[in-house]
């Protein structure tokens, strides 16, 4: 399933500052996968001036685009509704003692 496949990717994808994948970390609002299995993510970041505000997107891209089977791979940053710790896994708060 792509969507599985996708997911997966996402979660080798760590934010620098955060010793969690940005999947698990919340950062991922959407996914959509069209007809033509274009794929588009809709994620946010931390806050609007993480460090890497301009590679994380493209790595998410890029890493999306490597998927077999992907047509084209798309990533929109929205900043709405803000990031909050409470969208993380269960998973990673446990990794990061908020458990």
């Amino acid at each position: 399933m792509l969507e599985e496949a996708v997911i997966n990717v996402l979660k080798t994808i760590y934010d620098p500052e955060i010793p969690v994948n940005i999947f698990d970390l919340g950062l991922i609002y959407e996914i959509i996968i069209s007809e033509n299995l274009a794929v588009k993510v809709i994620m946010t970041l931390t806050s609007p001036n993480c460090p890497v505000a301009e590679s994380l997107p493209v790595e998410v891209k890029e890493k999306l685009n490597g998927i077999e089977g992907v047509s084209a791979a798309e990533v929109e940053i929205v900043f709405e509704p803000t990031w909050d710790k409470d969208m993380m896994s269960e998973e990673a708060k446990l990794d990061l003692g908020f458990l």
